[in-house]
């Protein structure tokens, strides 16, 4: 254990050190590993070498900021922590470049399997890219802290991200509130990644200021998106006409992902996908990325990625089926034979259920009550 013995000159230690030294107190509850001992105009360090090396770059910034300001407080002490748990994690970052972020609890967020890693790649080497799998496989999850990224290294100016709002076979009905109450519920998903990977005052002033814009598929209509990581998600559900009005929005400068399930199309049986479509119009374009994920990404609970695997399984049946039906001999139709049991209905044409009684001229026609009028 190393110890660091820190001076403090012409500071009023009410101020710098706060009622009960709260300030010095709250400094050592961010580093619980070290002590942190004030005595008198003495600030007296213990821990190992890295973790004195971050409390003393702290502890110079707080003077800067004292000198400057007059006064330390409680908030300025949580500012300062903040900052330098973002540049420590910039330091992780090159350090270890296989991480593509640290959530807002510092757990580390990176590519958990070998698709999630061809995307991560994809999307540094092309501006758009389509990101195509099951339900489970981190597409979104991914997307969003490649978009968090972006932002954090001044890649880009702001993030937009979208979805259609398409009912996944139920009516909702009229749900109660504004327009956000209304379509919040659809972007919950986006909403849970962004809180995981940012700090929530953070997250609020990105939301406040537009910095971070979450917002239906609709209100793309008529925009160019610049300067911006624009991520489409769940396009399965968009029609042709939306997903092209959709990529004709990007600006020169943007960063476009677009992800989607083939397996989970929530729209009218009779309307065609507008990804699916895309896929096929834009496959032999150059410069587009196109990642294909299966059952194998799946990184949520076991059994999804079982449940994923008995439904390709299923769908792959009822193909099949489908297609044997299809090829399947039609039986010639066979004469009526009449049997040699004499009395049955089957022995008398005229009882046969398909048989049709031949017009004699003897039966009624009905009767038009308005020429009896």
């Amino acid at each position: 254990m190393v110890e660091k013995v820190i001076t403090l000159e012409n500071v009023s230690l009410i101020d710098f050190l706060g009622p009960d030294n709260q300030n010095i107190r709250q400094l050592a509850a961010a580093f619980p590993g070290s002590k942190i001992i004030s005595r008198g105009n003495e600030i007296k360090i213990q821990g190992q070498t890295p973790v004195i090396s971050r409390i003393n770059d702290i502890l110079s910034a707080l003077l800067e900021h004292y000198h400057q300001y007059g006064q330390i407080t409680d908030k300025t002490v949580s500012q300062y922590l903040s900052s330098a748990d973002e540049d420590q994690q910039d330091r992780l970052l090159e350090a270890s470049p296989d991480v593509i972020l640290f959530g807002a609890k510092g757990g580390v967020i990176k590519a958990k399997t070998a698709n999630q890693q061809r995307l991560v790649d994809a999307v540094m080497r092309h501006d758009l890219v389509f990101a195509l799998g099951p339900a489970g496989t981190g597409k979104t999850y991914i997307s969003v802290a490649l978009a968090v990224r972006a932002l954090k290294n001044k890649e880009v100016k702001k993030i937009i991200i979208s979805r259609p709002v398409v009912e996944a076979g139920e009516s909702l009905g009229f749900l109660p509130g504004d327009l956000k109450d209304k379509i919040d519920p659809y972007l919950r998903p986006i909403y849970d990644a962004l809180e995981d990977m940012l700090p929530p005052e953070k997250f609020k002033f990105y939301m406040e200021n537009k910095t971070i814009e979450i917002a239906p598929l609709a209100y793309m209509r008529g925009r160019t998106l610049n300067n911006a990581f624009v991520l489409l998600d769940e396009a399965q559900n968009t029609t042709p006409s939306q997903l092209k009005m959709f990529l004709t929005r990007m600006g020169p400068t943007a960063k476009v992902m677009v992800n989607g399930d083939r397996s989970q199309i929530d729209l009218p049986t009779k309307q065609k996908s507008g990804l699916i479509q895309a896929l096929d119009i834009l496959k032999d374009v150059n410069g587009i990325g196109f990642v294909e994920m299966s059952s194998e990404d799946v990184v949520r609970h076991r059994l999804v990625k079982s449940i994923v695997m008995a439904y390709d399984k299923y769908d792959v049946a009822a193909q099949h089926e489908q297609a044997n039906s299809i090829n399947r001999p039609i039986r010639e139709a066979q004469p009526y034979r009449r049997p040699n049991n004499p009395g049955s209905a089957a022995s008398d044409p005229g009882r046969h259920p398909d048989a049709r009684r031949e017009d004699d001229g003897t039966q009624e026609l009905p009767v038009n009550q308005e020429q009896q009028l």
